[in-house]
């Protein structure tokens, strides 16, 4: 196992369990949503995008200043433009942030032609100069990037890996998908374990993490120093601490689908919901349900069903109707579909 070089109150035990950020999921309401079936290690910021323009958005700063979930939270930038980038570290560093976050994974084609998120992986020069100056202006906290394992392909995989090593760079959490791949296709563990032996930071696998078993399974075959979980954690917020259970070599605890309700109950409780319409709320639960219905039964009716409602009356009618008709039923621990 390598060694952590993030302050010690930041990894209280290995392996290390971390929420991947997620635009407009990733928010203040959503990580006091998951502090309440067990928090990860660590939570990471939507992105905040940074240009010759930009100041910070005052939504994702929530997430920092106003979060009493009692763990470190990083805040991850996405932009090009040196300048930018380090003016815009330097205010972070301002506010009380486990550290700085480069985000150089996101597969989002109008994100990606800008040259920015999963874009810098096919320009390893510029990387180079923008992690260069990073590491001056951030000098007294983390500095951490999060990447995926090329944009098209890996040809510049172990260009990118010895670029980490040259500017010391604190936490790797890298996606074993390329940026075209976004989230179809096998995950490439075996490049998260290369870059294990590489890099002389700790790394997070991240990519397809779906069950603790998964996780387990992932940590052994990479080595790396914990799993970074995103989108099956939307589906099952329980999943950091059966992560912890299944580490432990515990039993995992069932989990009822009447509590999978209630968590339904919290997502719809969202702080905006009052001044959205109610076909734009019911959408937006439907983001969510899309993944909680993996793991609720195995046929995909609640999700074919699910995705048929228009209205609050008709969702939660179909919701008490496969969640609460029979209270023995529990989560999946290993969803049995995709999206």
């Amino acid at each position: 196992m390598p060694q952590v070089s993030l302050p010690q109150s930041f990894y209280p035990h290995l392996p290390l369990t971390a929420l991947a950020p997620m635009q407009d999921v990733t928010n203040l309401w959503f990580m006091k949503v998951i502090a309440q079936y067990g928090s990860p290690d660590y939570f990471f910021t939507e992105y905040f995008r940074v240009n010759d323009t930009s100041r910070l958005n005052r939504g994702i700063l929530a997430a920092i200043t106003e979060n009493d979930t009692g763990r470190p939270v990083f805040a991850q930038m996405i932009g090009e433009s040196i300048p930018d980038l380090v003016r815009t570290a330097k205010e972070l560093c301002n506010y009380n942030i486990a550290g700085v976050d480069l985000n150089m994974g996101c597969p989002a084609p109008r994100i990606y032609r800008k040259n920015v998120g999963g874009g810098l992986l096919l320009l390893p020069e510029k990387v180079d100069r923008i992690l260069g100056e990073l590491r001056q202006a951030v000098s007294d906290r983390p500095l951490t990037v999060k990447m995926r394992v090329g944009f098209e392909n890996t040809d510049n995989f172990d260009k990118i890996l010895d670029i980490i090593n040259r500017h010391n760079i604190d936490l790797l959490s890298l996606h074993g998908r390329t940026v075209k791949d976004m989230y179809h296709g096998a995950v490439k563990y075996d490049l998260i374990a290369e870059a294990v032996r590489r890099v002389d930071c700790p790394v997070l696998a991240n990519g397809n993490i779906n069950s603790a078993t998964t996780a387990v399974k992932v940590l052994s075959q990479t080595g790396a120093a914990g799993v970074m979980v995103g989108r099956w954690a939307i589906g099952n917020p329980w999943i950091f601490n059966q992560i912890r259970q299944a580490l432990r070599k515990e039993p995992i605890a069932p989990v009822p689908l009447a509590e999978v309700r209630n968590y339904i109950d919290r997502l719809w409780q969202t702080p905006t919901a009052a001044n959205m319409p109610e076909r734009s709320r019911v959408g937006y639960l439907k983001m969510f349900l899309n993944y909680i219905a993996l793991s609720v039964d195995t046929e995909g009716d609640f999700l074919r069903l699910m995705r048929h409602t228009s209205t609050e009356a008709e969702l939660f009618n179909l919701c008490d109707r496969v969640l609460l008709t029979d209270l023995t039923k529990t989560l999946a621990l290993v969803p049995s579909l995709s999206v």
